[in-house]
């Protein structure tokens, strides 16, 4: 299974071209799709003729550094000319007129489009059983759960589909998916990279980011992702960085000398599985022998991050989602007597289960008599967090915890306890909250051979210092080459995966 950094000089030594290269991942999503599930659409023609242009490209000596790898977008983000559902009924068929900014920068920079990835409904959820268009399997195990909402993104990496795909992060829907199927996942400082055609959840909290092999690999997606947007006012104005900066720099027996690892009791207490603890631990003392320290840092603050998102963000997708009303684009329900019935019975109809909740706790928090109660003392105490965060990062430069408190579970094993499957986003989603930097890498496996995932966290606009974290680990582990077993893929993917 190979990164982007090796399939790009296999394709400027023109031992390979973007035509092969598409045609084998349009081949493997093909064979594992009744499998795995993690399409929703797929443009072979569009590919194909991508391909193409980028082999020219490459021929005539004009290349980027993405020119001519495949990828796939998270079926969130617009994608102009095709079919953009948000996994969701009331989008089934609905076509997207313009390019999502990040898709646009990432087709300038020459990546070849396959489709679009599964994910959960309007990506509300931690499992991926919230699409529309059926579950997620996790590549390892495909009775699990490969995470969510990006569940597809993270499946189709793991699985060697694509070398890469967009992902959204919301509450930690790109590291967590990222976690349960053993690849990297990075979610940028907000307003690094544009939310310009992403169709919003969360206004304050959605943030597009990378999934791929290796911290090399995200470094050079978000060397194109990221970037100013004047359409995008939260998207920051500020100058371009080279996130591969610092990993590029050779390799020292003490790489991370002077770096701190701050370790808060709240991310290793009560609730933790052992073999995730063990597998963390394990991933600490390989980081101290490249140099790390480790320090105590306390945020006592992080034990509300879960109640206080799902305050939020049902409150913002409450308002976000007002517009999914029948009248201008999407579902429309066929029988009704008036517009208020129209209005009520296609959005009973277009909306999920999870979508339909959320709404109504959204709408019940930012009701009259309760938004001060519940709304505005949430955003209170989400800038208490972030300033806890910020005293943490005086004191170290970065924070390092489990992803997720377990391993991928079983499909169907939460349904029936929402409440339980929120528990999943407590260690991610307080850099939702205060919108700094945060990844998720591979640091292990279960006894039964599932992955576990390492975060890394860093203060605002500290990407690089992750990315070089992580990589510096990647060196001297393997965690991020395993591939999952042949029994979980199928045969022609596996046999793709290893030319």
């Amino acid at each position: 299974m190979r990164t982007i950094a090796e399939l790009a000089a296999a394709l400027r030594s023109r031992t390979l071209s973007s035509v092969e290269l598409a045609q084998q991942a349009l081949d493997c999503v093909a064979a594992a799709q009744p499998h795995l599930n993690a399409f929703i659409t797929v443009d072979e023609p569009g590919a194909l003729a991508g391909a193409r242009a980028a082999d020219a490209a490459l021929a005539r000596g004009d290349a980027a550094a993405l020119t001519g790898i495949p990828l796939a977008h998270k079926d969130v983000l617009m994608t102009q000319g095709l079919r953009t559902t948000c996994g969701s009924r009331m989008l089934e068929h609905f076509v997207a007129p313009y390019d999502a900014d990040v898709v646009a920068r990432l087709r300038n920079a020459g990546t070849v489009l396959i489709g679009k990835t599964n994910m959960d409904e309007f990506a509300m959820g931690s499992s991926n059983e919230n699409s529309y268009f059926g579950a997620v399997h996790n590549p390892w195990n495909l009775a699990c759960v490969p995470g969510g909402s990006s569940g597809g993104s993270a499946a189709a990496v793991a699985a060697g589909l694509v070398p890469a795909c967009t992902g959204t992060d919301t509450g930690g829907s790109i590291r967590q998916p990222a976690a349960l199927t053993g690849i990297c996942g990075l979610k940028p400082t907000y307003g690094v990279c544009s939310r310009y055609g992403l169709v919003a959840f969360a206004s304050s909290l959605d943030t597009p980011g990378p999934l791929a092999r290796d911290a090399l690999d995200c470094a050079l997606l978000l060397n194109a992702m990221a970037g100013h947007d004047a359409r995008d006012s939260t998207s920051l104005d500020r100058p371009a960085e080279d996130y591969t900066r610092e990993l590029r720099a050779a390799q020292s027996a003490k790489p991370l000398a002077g770096l701190r690892i701050g370790l808060p009791a709240e991310y290793y207490g009560a609730g933790i599985d052992a073999a995730v603890a063990g597998a963390v631990d394990a991933a600490l003392d390989a980081l101290r022998a490249l140099g790390a320290t480790t320090v105590d840092v306390a945020l006592p603050g992080v034990r509300h991050s879960v109640p206080v998102y799902y305050v939020i963000a049902p409150a913002e997708a409450s308002s976000n989602l007002s517009r999914f009303d029948g009248v201008r684009y999407g579902h429309r329900a066929q029988r009704y007597d008036d517009l208020a019935e129209m209005y009520s019975r296609t959005r009973a109809e277009g909306f999920g289960a999870e979508v339909k909740r959320r709404i109504l706790v959204g709408t019940y928090v930012l009701s009259h008599g309760y938004y001060d109660a519940y709304y505005l003392k949430a955003q209170q105490v989400r800038r208490l967090i972030a300033r806890e965060f910020v005293g943490a990062y005086s004191q170290c430069d970065v924070i390092a915890g489990p992803t997720t408190p377990t391993a991928a579970f079983p499909i169907g094993a939460m349904a029936d306890d929402p409440v339980e499957m929120y528990l999943n986003d407590i260690f991610t989603v307080a850099a939702n909250l205060t919108g700094m930097p945060a990844m998720s890498i591979p640091c292990g496996f279960t006894p039964t051979g599932l992955p576990v995932g390492l975060q890394l966290q860093a203060t605002y606009f500290g990407e690089a210092r992750l990315l070089n974290v992580a990589h510096r680990f990647q060196q001297v582990t393997d965690w991020h080459r395993r591939e999952p077993p042949a029994a979980s893929v199928p045969a022609t993917t596996a046999a793709e995966r290893s030319r």
